[in-house]
């Protein structure tokens, strides 16, 4: 079995925890759960599958995921993050435990290309995929970046490289709990953009750079583009651009769905809630 330990963040994941745990014990030596008091089976299942739980309040992903890398006992070669709606394909499992083992000794992270299946479609267009993420480093070299919203992990040393093949985002639950769940997460944006907005942002952070990797590059365009077009304005432009001029029609009525409530309601919501802060701060 590969040296490599995997965590994983749960509140209430009763219907994910098990495939996700079963998919990645073809691949992982230890797995740790750090659990914000879920209220369902999450806890129990996991311990069924060989996970070691552990429980700690919620404040935000960062925190939660750093105070896991601060407290948890990790003493693999490798560290890997991984959310409870995601799973690696056969290929994947394949590919990282015939390779792992052999990478020299400067690498110090791999990033893995993740599809979203949305309403049991694959979003292949709109730019979302592939989507390339740092998921896999050298236990004690990274850690999380300190934001409330679109948090990527950090690579203190070693180079990166590429796997071939893809993990899957598949979250079973229903549009409604989509809704509120990107209802929150818009909560969340708004404090990261204030932050840019006002140059609050924690040091510890990806590079933002046209030059860098796909994360990097979205991070500048967010941070030097994005954020500095009118509220209202950009949702309508960002839906055109993945819409159209990166060919989500093409995804179909699940793709339509999903990139107008993603790439449209979202945004607009998100400037609503930035809009209404700035009538608070007001008055």
């Amino acid at each position: 079995m590969n040296s490599i330990t995997v965590i994983i963040l749960t509140f209430n994941e009763e219907k994910h925890i098990a495939r996700c745990i079963s998919n990645l014990n073809k691949i992982a030596s230890k797995i740790f759960i750090i659990d914000s008091y879920s209220t369902d089976k999450t806890v129990e299942i996991a311990r069924s599958l060989g996970a070691e739980v552990y429980e700690n309040p919620w404040v935000n992903y960062a925190s939660q995921f750093n105070w896991a890398l601060e407290n948890c006992p990790i003493e693999t070669t490798w560290t890997m993050r991984m959310d409870c709606d995601e799973y690696l394909l056969d290929e994947l499992i394949d590919e990282v435990n015939h390779k792992l083992p052999g990478l020299p000794a400067d690498v110090g992270g791999i990033i893995l290309k993740r599809r979203v299946i949305f309403m049991n479609k694959w979003i292949r267009r709109g730019g979302f995929y592939p989507h390339n993420l740092l998921r896999i480093w050298r236990s004690g070299t990274a850690k999380l970046e300190d934001r409330w919203m679109d948090e990527h992990v950090v690579l203190e040393e070693g180079k990166t490289i590429f796997f071939d093949k893809d993990m899957v985002d598949h979250n079973l639950n229903d549009l409604t709990w989509w809704i509120n769940k990107h209802n929150s997460y818009a909560s969340r944006e708004v404090i990261d953009l204030l932050h840019i907005a006002n140059h609050t942002t924690s040091s510890q952070n990806v590079e933002s750079t046209l030059v860098g990797e796909q994360y990097s590059r979205k991070r500048w365009i967010k941070e030097k583009i994005y954020s500095k077009i009118p509220l209202f304005v950009r949702p309508f432009i960002y839906f055109v651009y993945r819409y159209i001029f990166l060919l989500g029609f093409l995804d179909g009525t699940p793709g339509l769905i999903w990139h107008f409530l993603q790439g449209f309601w979202y945004r607009f919501l998100v400037d609503a809630k930035m809009y209404e802060q700035r009538i608070k701060n007001k008055s």
